[in-house]
């Protein structure tokens, strides 16, 4: 079969046309997709969606996504670590006390006041006793064992005129002391109650101790030694029984009236050494 030149012309434009319009229908096709995208696949979209809020929550208008960008993360040290609180002081502490005060210790002086008699403590014995009151110029007039008990007329620059058992001077320092008389007052630390009195006479004399006391409150004189000290009311009285005629360890009563009450002890021949425990509350 043969075709003219005219049909074969024809022919040809028609392809041609073809081709161009399907051309045409791609690249229109190709622009649409660029400029319409699919909201399914947009990063916007996907991204900000928006959650359905209730309608009776007026707080609730923003949407739970967008709330979660907006508050600030917790911080891990929040998570992980508790607040600290500060510690309490143990007397804040319930159920448990505050620390007791120590009771005050009070002892008699030794120096400034009356001694009449001493007794030896020599560390190399036996103690000389000299004609006056000096190691040069002196003579030994004797010599005194240890726990010997001496009369004291006068002291005079560290030393002791003697008359028993042998007139003399000895050093004050080679012997043991105490005062005569004494009236001391007791004070109670700060915040304390109690006190400890110990000391000692040697020879005769008289040891006594002062402490205020208010109507009402609970005295206690507790013994530590041998010997209990006598209690004296402000006007004189004994406010126990007389320690010299029984045999007192302890008193505990209430004090009768506001003043200044006395503990007292007495000796009238060697001495003795004394302690006991006062209290007022």
């Amino acid at each position: 079969m043969s075709f003219t030149k005219a049909q074969i012309i024809t022919v040809s434009l028609a392809g041609l046309a073809t081709a161009v319009g399907v051309a045409v229908a791609t690249i229109q096709s190709g622009a649409m997709k660029q400029s319409n995208p699919p909201l399914a696949q947009s990063p916007i979209s996907t991204r900000n969606q928006i959650a359905p809020v209730p309608s009776n929550n007026p707080e609730s208008r923003q949407p739970e996504s967008l709330q979660a960008q907006t508050q600030a993360p917790e911080s891990p040290l929040s998570q992980s670590q508790p607040a600290k609180t500060p510690a309490l002081q143990p007397s804040l502490v319930a159920g448990v006390s505050p620390r007791k005060v120590e009771p005050v210790v009070v002892t008699p002086p030794n120096s400034g006041c009356k001694i009449t008699q001493a007794v030896v403590r020599d560390r190399n014995p036996p103690l000389n006793v000299r004609s006056i009151p000096q190691l040069s110029d002196s003579q030994i007039v004797g010599k005194l064992k240890n726990n010997t008990f001496v009369s004291v007329a006068e002291e005079q620059n560290g030393w002791l005129r003697i008359t028993d058992p042998v007139p003399g001077w000895v050093a004050k320092r080679r012997t043991e002391s105490s005062c005569s008389n004494i009236n001391q007052q007791i004070n109670f630390l700060p915040g304390g109650d109690e006190a400890i009195v110990k000391g000692r006479i040697i020879g005769g004399g008289s040891h006594s101790y002062r402490i205020r006391a208010r109507k009402g409150q609970t005295m206690t004189v507790r013994n530590r030694k041998e010997v209990f000290p006598q209690i004296i009311t402000p006007s004189g009285k004994l406010l126990a029984e007389d320690p010299y005629q029984g045999n007192e360890t302890e008193w505990t009563g209430k004090v009768p009236v506001t003043g200044n009450y006395k503990l007292q002890l007495d000796s009238n021949f060697r001495g003795y050494e004394y302690e006991f425990l006062v209290q007022v509350r």
